[in-house]
C-alpha cells in the first residue's frame, strides 16, 4: 500500500469515526433514516392507508342511502298495487281487514322487509282537502302505532292509505344520520290517495 493511499484511508477512517461521533450526539442523521426518506418503496401503500378509512365510509354510506331510496320505491310500489284492490272494491268484496290488507301488501315487500315491520292507516274523508297524508307519529316523533285504522270505504269514497315501515339504519354517520325516529331509524312511509270506483 502507498503512502498516499494510505494516508486516504486515514482520512476515510477519520470522517467515519467523526460521522459516528456526531450522530451519537443527535447532530447527523444515520444513514438509514436518509436511505428511508429517498426510498419510494411502498408509498402507495402508505397513501391508501390514510385515505382507505374515508373511502370505505363514503362508499357504505352510499350504498345505505341508495337502499333507503330503493326500499322507499319498493314501499310505494306495493302500496299503489294494494290499494287499487280497495279503489276497484276487490278488498270490499273479499271482506278484507287491516290484517289481509297488510298482508297484500307484504306480498310486494318481503324480500326487503319483514312484514311484521309494516303498519298500514286506511282512512275515507269527506273530500281530498280534509285527507290527512302527514307522518303517523306521536309528539317524540315515534311512530303512532295505536293511531293506525282501517276503513276502506263503499264506492265514490275518497279513501288515502298510509304504509308505514321503520327501517334499520345500519352505518354510524357520527352526527350526520339519515335515521329521522328517535330509535335512529329511518322512517319510510307511502301513501295513496283516491276516490273508490262505484262498485
Amino acid at each position: 500500500m502507498s503512502v498516499a493511499s494510505l494516508r486516504q484511508w486515514q482520512a476515510v477512517e477519520g470522517l467515519r469515526k467523526v460521522r459516528a461521533g456526531l450522530v451519537r450526539r443527535g447532530f447527523v442523521r444515520p444513514k438509514i433514516v436518509s436511505r428511508f426518506g429517498r426510498d419510494k418503496d411502498g408509498a402507495a401503500a402508505l397513501e391508501f392507508a390514510f385515505v382507505a378509512g374515508p373511502f370505505l365510509f363514503l362508499l357504505f354510506a352510499i350504498i345505505e342511502v341508495a337502499m333507503v331510496f330503493f326500499a322507499g320505491q319498493v314501499l310505494e310500489t306495493a302500496t299503489a298495487n294494494a290499494s287499487r284492490l280497495i279503489m276497484t272494491g276487490q278488498a270490499q268484496t273479499q271482506n278484507f281487514d287491516q290484517t289481509a290488507f297488510k298482508n297484500a301488501v307484504c306480498q310486494k315487500t318481503d324480500v326487503l322487509m319483514s312484514c311484521s315491520g309494516i303498519a298500514v292507516d286506511v282512512r275515507t274523508y269527506a273530500s281530498f282537502g280534509s285527507a290527512s297524508t302527514s307522518r303517523p307519529t306521536t309528539g317524540t316523533g315515534a311512530v303512532n302505532y295505536g293511531g293506525m285504522s282501517y276503513n276502506q270505504g263503499a264506492g265514490g269514497d275518497i279513501v288515502v292509505v298510509r304504509v308505514v315501515y321503520e327501517w334499520p339504519v345500519l352505518m354510524p354517520s357520527f352526527g350526520l344520520t339519515i335515521g329521522d325516529l328517535p330509535n335512529g331509524k329511518r322512517l319510510l312511509m307511502a301513501t295513496a290517495a283516491f276516490r273508490n270506483e262505484p262498485f
